[in-house]
């Protein structure tokens, strides 16, 4: 008995479509992810692995500069600039915290392994439940 298979062509252009479809799917999630709107974020700021300081980044949040230090004489210059935060300057040798420029997003943290600081930035969540960003 003989089966009734669809053509090799068909398959194989049916398997690009959906590949596509896929791709396409995955730069939309890339380009607009979700939460990327103006709400109000959470720059939470780490020392040593110790919670020193949370700001609200928001259109309204006023600008500040302020310094973290630690051990050594070792400094990180953070500045918050119309609801972004960057560290503007370091102490360490390669800079890298401060190359990093100004974030609003919670995509990368900003962090400066040389003088054990880190910035994560998250959405903020009144109802308490975390989101992926929070992982």
């Amino acid at each position: 008995m003989k089966k009734n298979l669809p053509a090799p062509k068909a398959l194989a252009a049916g398997l690009m479509i959906l590949l596509l479809l896929l791709v396409l799917l995955s730069l939309g999630m890339i380009l607009f992810p979700k939460g990327a709107g103006d709400e109000t974020r959470v720059a939470e700021i780490y020392k040593d692995g110790v919670l020193i300081r949370s700001i609200r980044l928001s259109a309204d949040t006023p600008d500040e500069s302020f310094t973290v230090t630690g051990e050594n004489g070792t400094f990180n210059v953070i500045e918050v600039k119309e609801g972004s935060i960057a560290v503007s300057a370091a102490s360490c040798p390669d800079k890298l915290c401060v190359h990093q420029g100004f974030r609003k997003d919670g995509q990368l943290p900003i962090t400066c392994l040389p003088n054990h600081l880190v910035i994560l930035i998250r959405p903020l969540e009144e109802s308490g439940v975390p989101d992926a960003l929070t992982y």
